[in-house]
């Protein structure tokens, strides 16, 4: 049998390689750029298909660019924010297409250039979206005093000796940052749970290990199923929150304060706060159940912080003055002017700089990601599209009283969460969708149905290990494996939903 050398070798393989090579440098540039091509996709299809009977045709073509964002904010081909940038930028180079009516553009006074733009940055100027601003600042001030991890670390100190104490330490730290910290994700993932993380070590539960389950299992539960229970509890526990009310008030004209939010949910909320570390404690109990390590070891971390500085001191007086502002000062000062207000004073008493203003990434970047969403979420009701589905619901619904309706349209907004990984995305989506379709029942009272559906934002966090920003953060701390994750996200949720039901309905029902 004949040797061959290495360039006939070459000769030989080369052409056969070559058809291989190409498809794989084809496989990847579709797992590199499927992504953003798919939004894209999806709105030229929806595009081409006719518009519904009963539906302007601008309306159907800007329904198809929403659902491209709405497909982009799932995929995340890039940042949420710029996917919401980018879907403004098209509806405005598009306006006459895919906003305007055939009314308006008939008007030859009609300055469309003008009106365009004012539409696209009218997120810009909300209220709402400067009060999430101003709270992630307020979260800033937590993180450069240290205040937030001197409350955490009080609290474990106070209540460390006992496994189910320290399940409560847990819970009331997440609670107490909760109302000045809108972002889940800063709060459950950037202050708590670094802390959570050093405690099962003392212990030896160790991650990816049998010896989890001793404490740190317990502990990772608790603290995930606590935001998700203090995001539902305040209107600002959650940038998702602000984001429903300022969609109900663009689309319907109801206003829905920091008080009215918090009266809402106060008795579920307040309740699960006390029974959160419990029931984690029954449904996935630690196999240590006490220990003297963990309070010793914050004390040391305390006395390592020393005493309160001045920053710690005026920076929670600041904050305990913007939450008694938002809970009793409604009828003279506005919410946000609280915030901007408080904002500006952290500043002026060197609480932070400036520069550290500027350079909170996460606070701008989520101030353009929801004043773009806000502005395309109200695009909706602009264009008539929600009218129409409000309409074309409407025959289905003769028959069910209100609250069944508030019932079963919370039920499937809460369900459907599944099928989201950003609760943001899942809100811009199907919240305009949920009240436009719950406003066709006859008797609806729209403030009770926004009520009832921005409540289940908070507890459907806890469905899934990509449920909410927090998740991933605990799903990865080895101490929760994939199958309890998914079997006690369901379980969690069907108990919240259930409990956030039989309490939160007749109680908003009956103060509406």
């Amino acid at each position: 049998m004949p040797v061959l050398g290495l360039e006939q070798i070459e000769l030989h393989f080369t052409p056969r390689l070559v058809p291989l090579a190409a498809f794989v440098t084809v496989l990847n540039a579709v797992k590199r750029y499927g992504r953003a091509l798919a939004p894209i996709l999806l709105a030229a299809g929806i595009t081409l298909i006719p518009a519904p009977a009963g539906l302007a045709q601008h309306a159907w073509h800007y329904f198809a660019i929403f659902s491209g964002v709405i497909l982009g904010l799932i995929l995340e081909p890039f940042p949420g924010a710029a996917v919401g940038w980018i879907g403004i930028t098209c509806v405005t180079l598009l306006a006459p297409w895919a906003y305007f009516s055939p009314e308006e553009l008939a008007d030859p006074g009609f300055d469309r250039a003008a009106q365009a733009i004012r539409w696209a940055l009218s997120g810009f100027s909300n209220t709402t979206v400067w009060l999430i601003f101003s709270a992630f600042t307020f979260a800033l001030g937590y993180e450069k005093t240290g205040l937030g991890r001197r409350i955490a670390l009080a609290l474990v100190k106070r209540m460390g000796a006992r496994t189910l104490t320290l399940g409560y330490a847990v819970t009331f730290a997440d609670a107490i940052l909760a109302p000045f910290t809108p972002s889940s994700t800063a709060r459950g993932a950037g202050t708590i749970y670094p802390i959570v993380r050093n405690l099962p070590p003392l212990y030896d539960s160790k991650p990816n290990d049998p010896s989890a389950r001793r404490v740190g299992s317990y502990l990772m539960w608790t603290a995930i199923s606590s935001t998700s229970i203090s995001s539902t509890l305040f209107l600002t526990g959650m940038a998702p929150n602000p984001l429903a009310v300022e969609i109900v008030r663009k689309t319907t004209d109801v206003t829905i304060s920091w008080m009215d939010w918090f009266t809402a949910m106060a008795p579920f909320g307040i309740s699960m706060i006390f029974l959160v570390p419990l029931m984690s404690f029954i449904f996935y109990p630690p196999e240590l159940k006490r220990g003297e390590r963990l309070p010793v070891w914050a004390e040391g971390e305390l006395a390592a912080m020393g005493p309160l500085s001045r920053r710690e001191i005026v920076l929670a007086i600041l904050v305990v003055s913007a939450l008694m502002l938002w809970i009793f000062g409604g009828g003279f000062v506005d919410a946000t002017t609280v915030g901007i207000a408080v904002v500006s004073s952290m500043v002026v008493l060197g609480v932070v700089t400036w520069n550290d203003v500027l350079g909170n990434r996460q606070a701008w970047n989520t101030f353009v990601w929801f004043a773009s969403l806000v502005t395309l979420a109200a695009g909706l009701s602009s264009v008539g599209f929600l009218k129409w589905v409000a309409t074309l619901m409407s025959g289905h619904l003769t028959g069910f009283s209100p609250t069944s309706v508030v019932v079963y349209l919370a039920l499937a907004y809460f369900l459907l969460h599944y099928m989201f990984a950003s609760i943001t995305a899942h809100t811009t989506a199907l919240f305009p969708i949920m009240l436009a379709v719950g406003s066709a029942a006859p008797g609806m009272d729209i403030r009770e149905l926004a009520l009832v559906l921005g409540g289940t934002q908070g507890i459907m966090g806890i469905l899934t290990p990509y449920a909410s920003g927090p998740s991933p953060a605990y799903y990865g701390s080895g101490y929760l494996p994939s199958r309890d994750y998914w079997r006690l996200g369901a379980l969690f949720g069907a108990i919240f939903l259930f409990f956030y039901l039989i309490i939160t309905v007749p109680w908003i029902v009956t103060r509406t």
